[in-house]
């Protein structure tokens, strides 16, 4: 009878071990939800539905896009950490959200890098500063130069206390002496929409928000951030270009799942991504809104991950952002 349930036992368990990748080469048999925890408008909202797209159409299954915006992003990110851990709930998340987040706060109900596993990156998306047409300097030094001349009375605006936004604004004002006044916003859209109105004069936004408002003259671009100048935008020269040193940020985005996700299936989506990222309507959709492909495998994502935490927590603590 023993020999029979040893057996058994090891029957039951070969199945067990087969029927992971197996389940993942099915996968997905539903509906995948990717929750972007921003408001609609901005750069992770627009790459998520892009992406989702190309990912459903290849998975023949829905990619829902669901926006659970709130506290700097943690609210979706926290959703995101409880679900199940069976890969039909991802994150679009960013640098900002993921690595800058666990410094910004007193405390946080997830953990940015235990409480997830990495899946794949998608992009890397360089900001743009972005002035009011009205707003009188044309060029970087030219606002350097006016914010010196009016101490206090330039405002620029954020998608939040401790985005990444306000700190490449902070940064500015360290990096050059002056006193840019910060004005948060509950999202990225809505310190464009004041920007356009004249309400402030200034923000830094990631291309895919800002891109068609530039080309349609709601706004000028004064530099983007990247360590090269953006081919959607090859005449706004980048910030190094114009006298501000350190600025080479090209932030990441990429999705993540809760921790626990069974790994052939992370390994599936990781395999899929890097596929629509070579698609031609993608790349043409990205290249449209500044975004460049940037495909990495889950171990070289969760690398980057912990980098740019310690190297973000350098950032907050010099520029003395903290929240509660």
């Amino acid at each position: 009878m023993f020999p029979r349930l040893k057996r058994f036992a090891a029957l039951v368990l070969l199945a067990a071990c087969a029927a992971g990748p197996a389940a993942a080469q099915s996968f997905p048999t539903k509906p995948v939800r990717l929750v972007v925890p921003q408001t609609p408008g901005g750069a992770s909202d627009a790459l998520a539905r892009i992406v989702g797209q190309k990912l459903s159409e290849r998975w023949g299954q829905p990619v829902v896009v669901e926006n659970k915006a709130g506290a700097g992003g943690n609210v979706g990110t926290d959703y995101v950490a409880k679900s199940h851990a069976d890969g039909y709930t991802l994150l679009m998340s960013y640098v900002g959200t993921q690595a800058i987040n666990g410094s910004l706060y007193r405390s946080l109900p997830y953990d940015p890098y235990k409480d997830f596993v990495t899946i794949a990156t998608v992009a890397t998306v360089p900001f743009a500063l972005v002035v009011n047409q009205n707003f009188p300097p044309k060029t970087v030094a030219e606002l350097v130069a006016y914010a010196k001349a009016h101490p206090g009375q330039v405002n620029f605006g954020s998608a939040g206390n401790g985005s990444l936004n306000q700190l490449l604004g902070e940064m500015v004002n360290m990096n050059q002496g002056i006193k840019l006044v910060h004005v948060p916003y509950k999202g990225a859209a809505g310190a464009l929409t004041d920007t356009i109105a004249g309400q402030i004069q200034m923000t830094f936004s990631s291309l895919p928000s800002v891109a068609g408002h530039i080309r349609s003259d709601k706004l000028r671009a004064l530099a983007v951030t990247g360590s090269r100048r953006s081919p959607a935008l090859p005449n706004v020269p980048t910030l190094g270009e114009s006298g501000l040193a350190g600025f080479e940020l090209s932030p990441w985005f990429g999705l993540l799942a809760p921790a626990g996700t069974p790994e052939a299936v992370v390994k599936k989506i990781n395999a899929d991504v890097a596929d629509v990222l070579r698609d031609k309507d993608l790349l043409e959709k990205f290249a449209a809104n500044g975004a460049d492909p940037y495909a990495t495998s889950p171990e070289q994502f969760a690398r980057v991950l912990l980098d740019d935490i310690q190297r973000w927590s350098q950032v907050v603590k010099t520029s003395g952002a903290k929240l509660d």
